[in-house]
């Protein structure tokens, strides 16, 4: 386990590695936020908003780890709020557009799959705190996958038009899911370090959790094929951008403001 630090960065791969998980439930985060006032009714336009809660209130246990870690004396506002997009290391997946409620449950429904299964081994962590936030994580997360499973199947085996659009949704996201599984040079010091979970070991359970209520949603599960990849490396779509302007202006436009 890597003690915090004080003065100077100890773990450069530990940093990046909390980065990217911060990073990832923050934008998500951000993303659900974004429906607040526009649910499609009002319970779940609450459930929504208590799932975004979540995933910020993991990006802070994260992020704020992340500072320590970093010793350059940052906080986890300091990082949520003052870095340019080339600096994040969120999957691409989570930082694409709400689209309709179909294309934001399909969205949720991929990443819970995965989180479910990385949660539950991050959770065996050797740098507790990482298994501290896992094991909150892992509570979070099957209410999350619940939510947005009954959803899928209740887009999938609704009306014609409801299947077609949560079938489309899941034809475009399809191809940001192979970069979950990716695995690089960080992945593999942490694995090694006994720190980190190795995400292509996390391919079966996830495969298992999205077979099952695929079918029972009676939706066709896309074939793989070229996937989108490089978030975990600061290469970005666009879409990014146009969220991070919207998410910093307050603290770009009054610097140091504080609540």
């Amino acid at each position: 386990m890597t003690e915090t630090a004080t003065a100077v960065r100890v773990d450069a791969p530990l940093f990046e590695y909390v980065l990217r998980l911060g990073d990832s439930c923050l934008i998500l985060g951000h993303r659900l936020s974004e429906w607040c006032g526009h649910g499609p009714q009002l319970e779940e336009d609450i459930a929504l908003a208590n799932v975004a809660l979540d995933l910020i209130g993991q990006a802070r246990m994260l992020l704020s780890y992340g500072g320590e870690v970093e010793g350059a004396g940052r906080s986890e506002d300091d990082l949520a709020y003052l870095r340019d997009g080339t600096a994040y290391r969120n999957w691409l997946l989570v930082e694409r557009p709400n689209g309709d409620y179909a294309y934001t449950t399909a969205r949720q429904f991929l990443f819970d799959a995965f989180m479910h299964e990385f949660w539950r081994g991050l959770s065996e962590s050797r740098d507790q705190h990482l298994a501290d936030v896992a094991a909150k994580a892992m509570k979070e997360n099957a209410y999350h996958l619940r939510h947005s499973s009954q959803w899928m199947i209740r887009f999938g085996d609704g009306t014609e038009e409801s299947h077609d659009r949560v079938q489309n949704a899941l034809n475009d996201l399809w191809a940001y899911t192979g970069e979950l599984f990716e695995s690089d040079e960080v992945d593999a010091q942490m694995c090694a370090d006994g720190i980190g979970v190795g995400p292509e070991l996390l391919k079966t359970g996830w495969d298992r959790t999205v077979d099952a209520v695929l079918g029972e949603a009676t939706l066709k599960r896309p074939e793989d094929g070229w996937m989108h990849t490089g978030g975990k490396q600061g290469r970005h779509s666009e879409h990014l951008g146009l969220l991070l302007a919207e998410m910093q202006y307050l603290q770009r436009a009054y610097p140091g403001a504080e609540w």
